[in-house]
Order: C-alpha cells, then sequence, then structure tokens
C-alpha cells in the first residue's frame, strides 16, 4: 500500500510549477506577440475582447488580474488604435471595450505563429495527456476559488 502524499508539500510543488508555467507562458507569449507590435499583456486584453465586448472589470475578472492593470493597458491599447471605448447601454459609467480592425489584424498577425507553437507541444505531448493537464489545472482553480 503507498503512502498518501503530503498536501503541504502537494500544495508547495503545485504553485511552484504553476509559478513556472506561469513564466514559461508569458516568455511564449511575448515572443508571439512582438512582431504584431505587441506585448503579451497588450495580446491578452486584446484577445478578451475579440469575441464580443466586455467591460474592463469584466476583462480582469475573466483573466484573474487587476481592474487597474487592465485599466492602464486597454487605454494604451486604445492610444494605438487597436480598441475603443462605446457606450455601455447596461450601465452608464462601465464603458464596453471593443477591438478595433486595427487590433483584430493585429492578433491575426500572431495567429500562425500560435499555431506553430500549438504544433510543437503537441508534438511532445498527446492531446489526450494535454487536455487532462488542463482539466486538472481547472478542477484546482475551481478548488482554491472555494478555499478563499
Amino acid at each position: 500500500m503507498t503512502e498518501a502524499p503530503d498536501l503541504q508539500t502537494l500544495l508547495s510543488d503545485t504553485a511552484l510549477t504553476v509559478f513556472r508555467l506561469n513564466g514559461q507562458f508569458l516568455a511564449l507569449a511575448e515572443e508571439l506577440a512582438r512582431p504584431a507590435g505587441l506585448t503579451a499583456t497588450r495580446w491578452q486584453v486584446l484577445g478578451a475582447v475579440l469575441q464580443r465586448p466586455l467591460t474592463v472589470s469584466e476583462i480582469a475578472r475573466a483573466m484573474g488580474i487587476t481592474r487597474q492593470s487592465v485599466q492602464r493597458t486597454a487605454d494604451l491599447l486604445a492610444d494605438d488604435g487597436l480598441l475603443e471605448f462605446r457606450d455601455n447601454p447596461n450601465h452608464r459609467r462601465a464603458k464596453l471595450v471593443v477591438a478595433t480592425e486595427s487590433g483584430i489584424a493585429a492578433v491575426r498577425r500572431i495567429n500562425p505563429d500560435h499555431r506553430a507553437a500549438a504544433q510543437r507541444i503537441g508534438d511532445r505531448m498527446t492531446p489526450d495527456a494535454w487536455s487532462d493537464a488542463l482539466a486538472a489545472l481547472r478542477a484546482l482553480g475551481a478548488a482554491l476559488e472555494q478555499t478563499s
């Protein structure tokens, strides 16, 4: 019979692994975004509103970062003409963030290299293993939310 893992060690090891993984994802995102004239952060905020307009607060919640950080990035993207703020029919003060045609085009420039990066990872990890890892990360995130 095998001994159950120590939960405190599991927490520490998981956190360190996720921190390292976060760094790896950020480095990859910076590399992918650079040719389109974006940073990882700008790509992340712009990508959040490609499907539908969102408020700054909604983007922040979805990304797990502060509203102030999203606002600063959105303001810079607006200054560059990659997104715009529109009136929100549901809230007088909370504007909707909308990608412009230039913003959509910038993200499209990233897509071929993004696809190639996904393929490189897929060459080293089966889709089933990758899906299992994603499911485990989502379950861990849900468990963390329930303990906060």
